[in-house]
């Protein structure tokens, strides 16, 4: 899953996406409303952390543009807990809210419940067969067996399991899979999907040609 994380506050920026790159989750980052604003439109993310307080376009007016043109899932951060700082957020688009100082383990539930919600999932666990996808846990299990993935593997099956009977592109999984700092080579795609249908079973993953890969 690729995030972006709108904040200015450059600590709080660096550990926060350190923080959720270590979940396993591609990070993007703006410091900005205008650096912000312009990736948001470029890119479907899944989820983005938005600050409330940033310089040039605030994060209430950047969330009001963007709603002109996406849904993606936005979670607001602010040091502002007023109620009317609230009742502006979720009025302008804001799908959560979630104020300063919070802890880390909370933010990461509330990313985790946007992103099913905006899958149509009301559970973190999915079951393919006899594969089971825990979102909450980022685990995967075979016939009751724990199995070892790699981030990106895990990655991988989890946007593919959240997208399941779906034809799913190359060009938007690498979107989804990689983020800005990442060095994308061609085939890489191919050698995860190659690794996960040795651990997971040869049908898994099935490949449409010249449109993309789906878990039925």
């Amino acid at each position: 899953m690729r995030l972006l994380v709108i904040e200015d506050d450059p600590l709080l920026l660096h550990s926060l996406s350190e923080g959720l790159r270590e979940e396993l989750y591609a990070i993007d980052t703006a410091a900005d409303g205008k650096e912000g604003l312009e990736k948001a439109r470029a890119t479907d993310y899944d989820c983005i952390v938005l600050d409330g307080m940033l310089p040039g376009i605030d994060g209430w007016e950047l969330l009001a543009r963007l709603r002109r043109e996406k849904k993606t899932p936005v979670l607001m951060l602010t040091a502002r807990d007023a109620v009317p700082d609230r009742i502006r957020g979720l009025d302008a688009g804001a799908d959560d809210y979630l104020t300063k100082p919070f802890d880390f383990e909370e933010l990461l539930a509330r990313l985790r419940a946007l992103i099913r919600r905006s899958s149509g999932l009301g559970t973190s666990l999915l079951e393919i067969g006899g594969v089971e996808v825990d979102t909450a846990a980022r685990t995967v299990r075979s016939g009751g067996e724990a199995v070892s993935l790699t981030p990106r593997e895990y990655g991988l099956v989890e946007y593919l399991a959240l997208h399941r009977g779906s034809v799913v592109s190359r060009t938007e999984l690498y979107e989804h899979l990689f983020d800005e700092s990442d060095d994308t080579l061609s085939n890489l795609l191919d050698v995860h999907v190659s690794n996960v249908r040795k651990k997971l079973g040869a049908t898994f993953i099935s490949t449409r040609r010249g449109h993309g890969y789906s878990i039925e």
